[in-house]
């Protein structure tokens, strides 16, 4: 594992991930999977926004206590 801090996932931002964003695609993933995009404060609302509007937000919780958080991010 790194000891780089990991940073929001929205396009360009450097910011320090603060949420973490749980998400899957219905039609890609079983129901139990869950993907996570990492945010900001400032970004935390339009990443979830996005998520929501396609459904695939699951949940959004404070950076570290997702399960599985050692999981890489993506960058979206």
């Amino acid at each position: 594992m790194s000891d780089l801090p990991e940073i929001c996932s929205a396009k360009g931002c450097q910011a320090p991930a603060e949420w973490a964003l749980l998400w899957n695609n219905p039609k890609l993933h079983t129901p139990d999977r869950r993907k996570t995009w990492l945010a900001c404060t400032e970004h935390r609302e339009q990443l979830s926004a996005f998520l929501q509007a396609r459904g695939f937000l699951r949940d959004v919780v404070p950076h570290g206590s997702a399960p599985g958080s050692a999981e890489s991010p993506e960058r979206g």
